[in-house]
């Protein structure tokens, strides 16, 4: 009987692909074991086996599959429940979710080599950019194109290569290939003759004129704790045997040669484990102690509680002592951060207490890293608390008994694009219900919604309103720079308040953190005389001066652009900056303080991890007097010597056409407050403004959550909006414009027909174009009562009739659930 398989394949394509399973594999093979597989014409893809069975698919004929790369699954069956429902839940495909989820070097694709044929001769002159390509060829006869482009220095070879292709000047073939290596070392060992005492002291007579290879052999002996017996020999790494003997290579190579010793290599990992050493923990403090106990009681009845503690109530040292709780009831525990700048604070601080017990996962790793932390994961030895930000969602686990997620109202925690537009809050209390297991959303500012599930009962709400050790919460003084502007008495962005107390923090020997919600030198430049801007030619916006690199880029597509001399619309040179980033700010902090040691941390300085653990580092130890940063900077941070935060703009953050923009502001700007006054002192926070009168605004400086929560709720039970509604937004992109219209005018008659009012749109999104796509959206709001899985289908059936249309073959369609 034929045996088949059902695959997953890393496409967005909506259908898993059934193959045949060859003779004699059948015992290799089990759901959730990886293989390689073909797909179209040439390509091969690694697929993921969901089921084996004996029904042959009717609607086409399967292929064989090319090989088997697990023995063991490496998608376990609740992980697979779990893409299902994020699949299902977010409208997207289970290839979507698999490309998402796995490392890159689990994902072994097919790659297109070009090869050269020798027997070629041409018939007449190639054209140049042919020759220039069977040049590099014949000097190395196989590459990719990849490799071939960056040779060559050309773009978009596709076309040569099928010209070249069509004169059987080359062939193609695909390989796979393979990005993840295992780390190895080499390791030493005697020879099998050498294996019995006699014989090792007849080669000890034999090296008694080689004292050099006499002393390595006598210092492996040693470190081996070599026995006649072969008892608990260890294994010995040729490194460690020749910095102990402190003998040269060609000395070891001799001893080789004679086949004395033999090498042989070790795989070793990536992983650090020299985390042994741990300390007790720390002694809850009565109010710690007492949420400590609400949590535990919550979790009796319910299985999602929210910490609502205010900035520096010592809501970590909680999560530490649950975690050790559930450690003790041999559980395992996901602790999420929303920023990969708090996993490097909160690391420290976890491996003290968890040691080897702890992983860390994050995207700045290496691929390399996070393959080996997964295959970790699938064994009995998995770590027992992961650590890491939203993607460690999809790590395997065995006995998950608690996920934190710690700063729940962030945005990072919303994958924007690629699909799965997941939200990882909501995706880890799924995935801790699927195992059993408890959550615990933990923020100063929670988000509206989950405050509204917390305050009618559907999760457990435990309030922590002082802060630890009994330290005020900042004092905010507010500046109308409107005012100050009008009077001249501004200097660059800073109002005098705010240089003042600056100037005062330097001299006592504290710090400062400057918050500016919007990266680069200027948002844009204009002429002075025509009022020209530069816009990027791909997306709808202006182009964004950095001025260390000396150039205008976009930040949506990353296209950049040589600063003008002169303005291209009317000639004149008068171009001026317009508005402030980071960048600029950090410009002009230098030259009003020049004594002063200053860093910047935003996306442009943070591209690597250790960009990130640098700059942490250094404000820590004091070596940073002035911090300047983007949101990255109030995502609970802990630093104990900042006394100022100047918030420099607050309107940016309050003007922006959204419905949660007042919760956004109001949680930006009490975060990064409370970075201010850690320790022994009450902190201070200069609040800039254009709009003192703003009621968000005094929300704010009286930290007043409860009312932003009474005014936003009555908007939002008016206007149709989260909580009391779902919101689902659809995108439809296209290069022509009007194709676009014609499609998003009849998504949205169709939406209409099934669906009546809860349609809103087609409209333009505040950028109508990014990366030369034009872009409609459609809001649709739906019941909290309303059954999501045939809202679902309706969707996903519209979204199949429209694509299927000739006139629409290269439009894409998506949706966007519970968008942030």
């Amino acid at each position: 009987m034929k045996k088949f398989v059902d695959v997953i394949i890393p496409l967005p394509i909506a259908s898993q692909y059934t193959y045949l399973l060859p003779e004699g594999m059948e015992a290799s093979i089990q759901p959730g074991c990886r293989i390689i597989v073909p797909f179209g014409p040439k390509k091969f893809y690694t697929g993921i086996v969901t089921k084996v069975h004996e029904t042959a698919p009717e609607a086409y004929e399967t292929k064989d599959i090319s090989e088997v790369l697990d023995s063991r699954p490496v998608l376990l069956g609740q992980q697979f429940s779990f893409w299902k429902w994020l699949a299902d839940y977010y409208l997207c495909t289970l290839g979507d979710v698999y490309k998402a989820a796995l490392p890159s070097g689990m994902k072994l694709e097919s790659e297109t080599l070009v090869e050269y044929n020798p027997d070629f001769v041409a018939s007449e002159p190639l054209p140049p950019r042919e020759q220039r390509i069977l040049d590099l060829l014949s000097a190395d006869p196989e590459q990719c194109v990849t490799q071939l482009e960056k040779a060559s220095g050309m773009k978009n070879l596709l076309p040569v290569i099928k010209s070249l292709l069509e004169k059987e000047a080359i062939c193609i073939k695909e390989e796979i290939k393979r990005s993840y290596k295992p780390r190895t070392e080499v390791r030493v060992r005697l020879t099998e003759a050498l294996q019995n005492e006699h014989h090792l002291h007849i080669q000890f007579d034999l090296l008694a004129r080689a004292p050099k290879q006499q002393a390595i052999l006598m210092k492996y002996l040693e470190l081996s704790g070599w026995n006649a017996e072969g008892k608990n020999i260890r294994e010995v790494s040729k490194k460690d045997l020749l910095d102990a003997s402190g003998q040269a290579q060609s000395v070891f190579k001799n001893l080789v040669d004679k086949q004395i010793l033999e090498t042989y290599l070790h795989e070793i990992g990536r992983l650090t484990g020299d985390h042994a050493e741990t300390v007790p923990l720390h002694t809850l403090s009565p109010a710690q102690q007492r949420a400590f106990y609400e949590i535990l009681t919550s979790f009796q009845t319910k299985n999602v509680c929210l910490l609502h503690g205010v900035t520096a109530s010592g809501k970590t040292e909680i999560y530490i002592h649950l975690i050790e709780e559930v450690l003790k009831a041999g559980k395992q525990v996901l602790y999420l951060l929303p920023e990969i700048a708090l996993t490097t604070q909160i690391t420290e601080r976890l491996r003290r207490v968890f040691g080897k017990r702890l992983g860390v996962y994050h995207s700045k790793f290496p691929d390399a890293e996070r393959v080996e932390i997964w295959q970790k994961q699938l064994t009995e030895q998995g770590y027992d608390v992961i650590l890491g930000v939203r993607s460690s969602v999809f790590l395997p686990f065995r006995r998950l008994g608690l996920v934190i997620v710690d700063e729940e109202h962030e945005t990072s925690y919303k994958q924007q694009d690629p699909a799965p537009r997941y939200h990882a809050r909501n995706a880890a209390i799924m995935l801790a219900s699927m195992y059993g297991a408890k959550t615990l959303l933990g923020t100063a500012t929670p988000s509206l919604e989950s405050y509204y599930h917390a305050r009618n009962g559907k999760y457990g709400l435990v309030e922590l309103t002082e802060r630890h050790q009994q330290i005020q919460l900042p004092h905010i003084e507010l500046v109308d720079i409107k005012e100050l502007a009008r009077k001249k008495r501004m200097t660059a962005q800073f109002s005098p308040l705010l240089l003042q107390k600056i100037r005062e923090a330097l001299e006592q020997k504290e710090q400062v953190i400057l918050f500016q919600n919007r990266r680069g030198f200027a948002p844009m430049i204009e002429c002075r005389t025509c009022g020209w801007v530069p816009r990027c030619k791909n997306c709808d916006v202006s182009l964004t001066y950095h001025k260390g690199l000396h150039q205008l880029t976009c930040h949506y597509c990353g296209y950049t652009y040589a600063v003008p001399t002169a303005c291209p619309a009317c000639g004149g040179v008068e171009l001026m900056n317009r508005g402030f980033g980071t960048e600029k700010i950090e410009d002009d902090i230098k030259q009003i303080f020049p004594e002063a040691k200053v860093a910047r941390m935003d996306l442009d300085t943070t591209r690597t991890r250790t960009a990130y653990e640098r700059i942490i580092n250094d404000f820590e130890e004091g070596k940073t007097d002035i911090l300047i940063g983007t949101q990255m900077i109030s995502k609970g941070l802990d630093f104990d010597r900042v006394s100022v935060v100047g918030i420099l703009n607050a309107d940016s953050m309050m003007n922006y056409p959204d419905f949660r923009s007042y919760e956004r502001a109001f949680q930006l700007m009490a975060q990064v407050a409370g970075r201010a006054g850690r320790k022994n002192k009450q902190g201070l926070v200069v609040l800039q403004t254009k709009s003192p009168e703003n009621p968000l605004i005094h929300q704010i400086m009286a930290n007043d959550y409860a009312r932003l929560y009474q005014e936003q709720m009555e908007e939002r039970s008016l206007f149709k909006y989260p909580p009391f509604y779902r919101l689902i937004y659809v995108y439809l992109k296209h290069r022509k414009e009007d194709i676009l219209n014609q499609a998003a005018d009849l998504m949205a008659a169709h939406l209409r027909q099934g669906m009546g009012e809860r349609i809103l749109g087609p409209d333009k999104p505040p950028v109508a174009r990014i990366q030369s796509l034009f872009i409609r959206k459609i809001v649709i709001k739906i019941e909290q009562e309303a059954s999501m899985s045939k809202v679902r289908r309706y969707l996903t059936q519209v979204q199949r009739t429209l694509i299927e249309d000739e006139r629409f073959r290269s439009l894409m369609v998506y949706y966007d659930v519970d968008p942030t």
